[in-house]
Protein backbone atom coordinates (compact mmCIF):
# COMPACT_ATOMS: atom_id res chain seq x y z
CA UNK A 1 0.00 0.00 0.00
CA UNK A 2 2.86 2.32 0.83
CA UNK A 3 4.50 1.72 -2.59
CA UNK A 4 1.21 2.57 -4.32
CA UNK A 5 1.03 5.82 -2.34
CA UNK A 6 4.63 6.73 -3.22
CA UNK A 7 4.07 6.02 -6.95
CA UNK A 8 0.90 8.11 -6.89
CA UNK A 9 2.74 10.93 -5.14
CA UNK A 10 5.58 10.72 -7.69
CA UNK A 11 3.14 10.90 -10.64
CA UNK A 12 1.36 13.90 -9.08
CA UNK A 13 4.71 15.60 -8.51
CA UNK A 14 5.77 15.06 -12.13
CA UNK A 15 2.45 16.48 -13.39
CA UNK A 16 2.80 19.56 -11.17
CA UNK A 17 6.38 20.06 -12.36
CA UNK A 18 5.31 19.81 -16.04
CA UNK A 19 2.53 22.35 -15.44
CA UNK A 20 4.92 24.80 -13.74
CA UNK A 21 7.53 24.48 -16.52
CA UNK A 22 4.84 24.90 -19.20
CA UNK A 23 3.43 27.99 -17.50
CA UNK A 24 6.84 29.62 -17.18
CA UNK A 25 7.64 28.79 -20.81
CA UNK A 26 4.30 30.30 -21.97
CA UNK A 27 4.93 33.50 -20.02
CA UNK A 28 8.49 33.91 -21.36
CA UNK A 29 7.71 32.97 -24.97
CA UNK A 30 6.98 35.70 -27.52
CA UNK A 31 3.25 36.04 -28.44
CA UNK A 32 4.02 36.01 -32.18
CA UNK A 33 6.25 32.90 -32.07
CA UNK A 34 5.51 29.97 -34.38
CA UNK A 35 3.87 26.82 -33.08
CA UNK A 36 6.21 24.29 -31.51
CA UNK A 37 4.42 21.36 -33.18
CA UNK A 38 1.22 20.69 -35.13
CA UNK A 39 -1.20 17.81 -34.83
CA UNK A 40 -2.91 16.88 -38.11
CA UNK A 41 -3.64 19.27 -40.95
CA UNK A 42 -4.89 22.79 -40.57
CA UNK A 43 -8.66 23.09 -40.98
CA UNK A 44 -8.41 25.36 -44.02
CA UNK A 45 -6.24 22.78 -45.77
CA UNK A 46 -8.84 20.07 -45.21
CA UNK A 47 -11.84 22.15 -46.28
CA UNK A 48 -10.38 24.17 -49.10
CA UNK A 49 -7.45 22.85 -51.12
CA UNK A 50 -5.71 25.60 -53.15
CA UNK A 51 -7.46 24.66 -56.39
CA UNK A 52 -10.98 24.46 -54.88
CA UNK A 53 -12.60 27.68 -53.61
CA UNK A 54 -14.00 27.67 -50.09
CA UNK A 55 -17.79 27.52 -49.83
CA UNK A 56 -19.86 28.05 -46.71
CA UNK A 57 -22.26 25.09 -46.52
CA UNK A 58 -24.70 25.18 -43.61
CA UNK A 59 -27.67 23.10 -42.51
CA UNK A 60 -31.10 24.72 -42.77
CA UNK A 61 -33.21 23.60 -39.81
CA UNK A 62 -35.71 26.45 -39.78
CA UNK A 63 -38.71 24.15 -40.13
CA UNK A 64 -38.34 23.04 -36.54
CA UNK A 65 -40.09 19.95 -35.20
CA UNK A 66 -43.24 19.19 -37.17
CA UNK A 67 -46.26 17.52 -35.57
CA UNK A 68 -48.18 15.99 -38.44
CA UNK A 69 -51.65 14.46 -37.95
CA UNK A 70 -51.89 11.20 -39.89
CA UNK A 71 -54.89 9.56 -41.54
CA UNK A 72 -55.08 6.83 -38.87
CA UNK A 73 -55.41 9.43 -36.05
CA UNK A 74 -51.76 9.02 -35.06
CA UNK A 75 -49.28 11.89 -34.99
CA UNK A 76 -45.89 11.94 -36.68
CA UNK A 77 -43.10 13.94 -35.06
CA UNK A 78 -40.49 14.88 -37.64
CA UNK A 79 -37.62 17.30 -38.09
CA UNK A 80 -36.49 18.06 -41.66
CA UNK A 81 -33.17 19.73 -42.43
CA UNK A 82 -31.04 20.21 -45.54
CA UNK A 83 -27.69 21.70 -46.58
CA UNK A 84 -27.53 25.04 -48.41
CA UNK A 85 -24.89 27.52 -49.55
CA UNK A 86 -24.87 30.32 -46.98
CA UNK A 87 -22.98 32.63 -49.32
CA UNK A 88 -25.93 32.59 -51.76
CA UNK A 89 -27.84 35.40 -50.05
CA UNK A 90 -30.83 35.43 -52.43
CA UNK A 91 -31.41 31.67 -52.07
CA UNK A 92 -31.00 31.88 -48.29
CA UNK A 93 -33.66 34.59 -48.15
CA UNK A 94 -35.97 32.54 -50.37
CA UNK A 95 -35.60 29.59 -48.00
CA UNK A 96 -36.55 31.78 -45.05
CA UNK A 97 -39.63 33.05 -46.88
CA UNK A 98 -40.72 29.51 -47.86
CA UNK A 99 -40.67 27.98 -44.35
CA UNK A 100 -44.48 27.95 -44.16
CA UNK A 101 -44.74 26.37 -47.62
CA UNK A 102 -42.18 23.70 -46.69
CA UNK A 103 -44.10 22.84 -43.51
CA UNK A 104 -47.35 22.58 -45.48
CA UNK A 105 -45.77 20.39 -48.17
CA UNK A 106 -44.42 17.93 -45.58
CA UNK A 107 -47.68 17.94 -43.61
CA UNK A 108 -49.80 17.38 -46.74
CA UNK A 109 -47.50 14.59 -47.94
CA UNK A 110 -47.47 12.57 -44.73
CA UNK A 111 -51.10 13.18 -43.77
CA UNK A 112 -52.24 11.91 -47.19
CA UNK A 113 -50.63 8.48 -46.65
CA UNK A 114 -52.92 5.60 -45.79
CA UNK A 115 -52.33 3.36 -42.77
CA UNK A 116 -50.39 0.73 -44.76
CA UNK A 117 -48.04 3.37 -46.24
CA UNK A 118 -47.48 4.84 -42.79
CA UNK A 119 -46.77 1.43 -41.26
CA UNK A 120 -44.29 0.46 -44.00
CA UNK A 121 -42.94 3.94 -44.73
CA UNK A 122 -40.06 4.01 -47.20
CA UNK A 123 -38.06 6.91 -45.79
CA UNK A 124 -35.86 7.32 -48.87
CA UNK A 125 -38.88 7.45 -51.19
CA UNK A 126 -40.52 10.00 -48.88
CA UNK A 127 -37.34 12.12 -48.94
CA UNK A 128 -37.19 11.99 -52.74
CA UNK A 129 -40.85 13.00 -53.11
CA UNK A 130 -40.67 15.84 -50.59
CA UNK A 131 -37.38 17.03 -52.12
CA UNK A 132 -39.05 17.12 -55.55
CA UNK A 133 -41.98 19.10 -54.12
CA UNK A 134 -39.68 21.52 -52.28
CA UNK A 135 -37.55 22.15 -55.38
CA UNK A 136 -40.62 22.72 -57.56
CA UNK A 137 -41.55 25.50 -55.11
CA UNK A 138 -38.14 27.21 -55.34
CA UNK A 139 -37.01 29.70 -58.01
CA UNK A 140 -33.53 30.88 -56.98
CA UNK A 141 -31.81 27.56 -56.25
CA UNK A 142 -32.28 23.89 -55.54
CA UNK A 143 -32.00 21.72 -52.45
CA UNK A 144 -29.66 18.76 -52.99
CA UNK A 145 -30.57 16.46 -50.07
CA UNK A 146 -33.00 16.16 -47.15
CA UNK A 147 -32.29 14.84 -43.67
CA UNK A 148 -35.03 13.45 -41.42
CA UNK A 149 -34.42 13.31 -37.69
CA UNK A 150 -36.62 12.86 -34.63
CA UNK A 151 -38.90 10.76 -36.83
CA UNK A 152 -41.46 8.95 -34.68
CA UNK A 153 -45.11 8.06 -34.84
CA UNK A 154 -47.26 8.38 -31.75
CA UNK A 155 -50.06 5.87 -32.03
CA UNK A 156 -53.41 7.35 -30.98
CA UNK A 157 -55.20 3.99 -30.74
CA UNK A 158 -53.73 3.20 -27.30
Amino acid sequence: MRIFFLVLLLVAGILILVLIIGTIFALVRSPDANALFKLGKARTEQLSPPDIPYSDVRIFSGLGRLRIPLSNSSVMILTIAFPYQADDIAFTEELAVKIGDFKNIATDYFSSLDEYQITYLDEEAAKREILKLYNSNLRLGQIEALYFSDMMIIDASN
